[in-house]
């Protein structure tokens, strides 16, 4: 399936926002795993954790040992930090390979290339160059292929590769795909970054250990995804690879991503990765996409249009229901002058909740 970048793709708040204007009865749908509210024992452990004094800006109880959680899951000794949002997790993460005449390869969907405007242009100061893909996973061809197409100093020196896991479309790369795009990235002196906002997902639909997906890989820093994972704020920045990312703390600082009241963004973290939450959160999220591909199998004018692997369905549907639609379940056009649409579940999606979206569907279908 060949994937076209519309204005709109991916959550833009600029497609379809006025379909449904603020409210406090906002529906529940299938728009983005970012629409779900904070696991309850997210927020129970958080309470917990409001008593009392503690020293800010990471110097507390709470904040180490949520570091040490993430040495638990990784199996190993590594460095995290915490930060506001996705963009500065991602775009900090690469900060460990900058380099001003430098560039980041990574999928020609990646959440990089098409959904954080300028910020990692700006902040980096390197291009993103987007790579060819097969349903969402860089080909390796086309990463050794642009490996070798450099022109001296005419031409941006690939520093990093970037991978995300889960793709922008839901599919998942193996193990094995992992530790191949990585050794070819290392053989050409790369880092290697993966986004994983929603890692949860693919550990759980995998079955593999984070140790086993990131660490055995090769990979050197990730993206730990906390609010599609289901905290209320904040993401993780884990350097896999001791003796890089040290100087973290002054990007951190001069990027605006320093928490004074770190504990609190710590403390989700803790409650997230306590008896693998997150794990237990993306095989929910999972199960409830394959149940939604159960449903809409056979229907009339639907159609799967990528493998669903993880937390997400792309379906093809009839472009003129696309806006009647979202009116009773909201979600994002992914190109909507093709009916292509995405779905997205979260920990919090029921049956229910999928039932009465396809009932919708269903009465709207020609025929």
């Amino acid at each position: 399936m060949t994937l076209s970048s519309t204005p709109g793709h991916s959550g833009s708040q600029t497609s379809g926002s006025s379909l449904l204007p603020p409210r406090d009865d906002f529906p529940r749908g299938l728009a983005s795993d970012n629409f779900a509210g904070a696991h309850p024992a997210v927020l129970a452990h958080l309470a917990a954790c409001n008593g009392g004094h503690a020293m800010a800006y990471g110097d507390d109880p709470v904040t180490a040992r949520a570091r040490a959680a993430f040495d638990r899951i990784f199996g190993r000794a590594v460095t995290t930090h915490f930060v506001f949002n996705g963009t500065a997790a991602n775009v900090m993460s690469l900060s460990a390979f900058a380099r001003s005449y430098g560039s980041v390869l990574c999928s020609e969907h990646a959440h990089l290339i098409n959904d954080e405007s300028t910020a990692p242009e700006r902040i980096l100061g390197m291009r993103m160059i987007g790579l060819k893909s097969r349903d969402g996973r860089i080909d390796p061809d086309a990463l050794i292929q642009e490996l070798g197409r450099g022109h001296g100093v005419h031409h941006p020196t690939p520093v990093a590769l970037s991978l995300t896991q889960p793709t922008e479309v839901g599919t998942l790369y193996t193990v094995a795909d992992i530790r191949h795009l990585a050794d070819i990235a290392h053989a050409h002196g790369l880092g290697v970054h993966v986004d994983g906002a929603r890692l949860g997902s693919a550990i759980a639909a995998l079955g593999v250990t984070a140790a086993e997906m990131l660490v055995d890989t090769g990979v050197d820093v990730v993206s730990f995804g906390g609010a599609k994972q289901g905290i209320l704020l904040g993401e993780a920045v884990v350097f896999l690879r001791p003796g890089i990312g040290e100087d973290f703390p002054h990007w951190q600082k001069h990027g605006l991503q320093l928490a004074s009241k770190m504990r609190f963004m710590a403390a989700q973290f803790e409650a997230l990765l306590k008896d693998d939450l997150w794990v237990a959160n993306g095989r929910t999220a999972n199960a409830m996409a394959r149940y939604l591909e159960s449903r809409i199998e056979g229907l009339p004018g639907v159609g799967v249009v990528f493998p669903v692997q993880s937390n997400a369905v792309f379906a093809a549907i009839p472009a003129d229901l696309i806006e009647p639609l979202q009116r009773h379940t909201f979600f994002w056009p992914w190109d909507a002058r093709k009916g292509l649409v995405r779905w997205m579940c979260a920990f919090d999606t029921t049956e229910g909740d999928i039932d009465s979206f396809i009932g919708v569907l269903k009465d709207m279908l020609p025929g």
